[in-house]
C-alpha cells in the first residue's frame, strides 16, 4: 500500500521538494499552509491542502484526523513548517519571537500529538522534524529562531528515546543554509547553500533508513558543530567580530 504522508508548511521550500518526492514514489501527501494562493500555484491535482495555522492547535488536531479518516491511515508526520525574524536586527522584534515560538516549537508539537495518538494504536509510524543547524549555537540577530530550534532538536532527541518501545521512529533533521523564502531574505553570505530540492532527496533518503539525526550538508554542519565546542566566552567573542556578526543594528 502506498505511503500516506502529511507535511506541515508543504507549500513552498523544503516542504513543497520533500512533498513532491514522496508523489513521485507513488506516496498519498497532503500539505498545510496559511496561503491558499501559494497552494493553487503548485498546480499539482494529487496534493492534498489542509488551509491551517500549526500554531492553532484545535484545528491541526482537526486537519490531521481528517487526513487519516479520508486516507484510512497515517504512516510518516513531517512538522515542516518554520519560520525567521523578517530582518536580522541586533535589537530583536520581541513580537516577533514570540511568534517564532508559537509556529517552530509549538507548531511541532501541535503537528506530532494528534498523530502520536494514531501511531499508538496502531503500533507504528514515523514522526520527523526539520530543524536546522541554527539550533547548534546562539547565532547573531536569529535569537529565538537558534533557540527554536535547539529545543526542537532536543525534544526529538527525547522523543527518540521514549518512543522506541512504542515501535515509533523518530527523525530530526538538521539543514544548513536550503534556498527557500525563508533563506532569501538573508543580507549575508550562505556557505554551502544547496536547493530545496537536493536537500529533499536527502532529507527522504535519511526518514527511509529512519535515522534519528541527519544533517546536511554534513561539511558545514561539522563546522558549525567545532564552533559549539569552543569554550562559550571565546565562541561569544569570536561572533562579535566584524566578519561573523551580521546582525543589523
Amino acid at each position: 500500500m502506498p505511503l500516506k504522508v502529511f507535511i506541515t508548511g508543504g507549500t513552498t521550500g523544503i516542504g513543497l521538494a520533500l512533498a513532491k518526492k514522496y508523489l513521485s514514489v507513488g506516496a498519498t501527501v497532503a500539505v498545510t499552509g496559511r496561503s491558499r494562493e501559494k497552494y493553487d500555484a503548485i498546480g499539482e491535482n494529487r496534493l492534498s491542502f489542509y488551509q491551517v495555522d500549526v500554531a492553532d492547535e484545535v484545528e491541526m488536531k482537526k486537519s490531521i484526523e481528517d487526513f487519516i479518516s479520508s486516507n484510512s491511515g497515517l504512516d510518516i508526520v513531517i512538522a515542516n513548517a518554520g519560520i525567521g525574524y523578517s530582518v536580522k536586527n541586533a535589537i530583536p522584534s520581541f513580537e516577533e519571537s514570540r511568534r517564532i515560538f508559537e509556529v517552530n516549537v509549538f507548531g511541532v508539537m501541535n503537528t506530532i500529538a494528534p498523530a502520536l495518538n494514531y501511531f499508538k494504536d496502531q503500533e507504528h509510524g514515523h514522526i520527523v522534524a526539520i530543524s536546522s543547524i541554527a539550533g547548534y549555537n546562539g547565532l547573531p540577530g536569529t535569537s529565538a529562531y537558534s533557540a527554536s530550534k535547539s529545543a526542537v532538536t532536543k525534544l526529538f532527541e527525547s522523543y527518540a528515546i521514549d518512543f522506541k518501545r512504542l515501535n515509533i521512529d523518530v527523525t530530526c533533521i538538521h539543514p544548513g543554509f536550503i534556498d527557500t523564502p525563508l533563506t532569501q531574505r538573508n543580507h549575508h553570505p550562505m556557505p554551502f547553500i544547496k536547493t530545496a530540492e537536493q536537500a529533499a532527496e536527502k532529507f527522504y533518503e535519511a526518514i527511509e533508513k529512519k535515522k534519528n539525526y541527519y544533517a546536511y550538508p554534513f561539511f558545514f554542519a561539522s563546522l558549525v558543530r567545532i564552533l559549539g565546542a569552543l569554550p562559550r566566552v571565546l565562541y561569544i567573542k569570536l561572533m562579535q567580530t566584524r566578519a561573523l556578526n551580521y546582525s543589523k543594528k
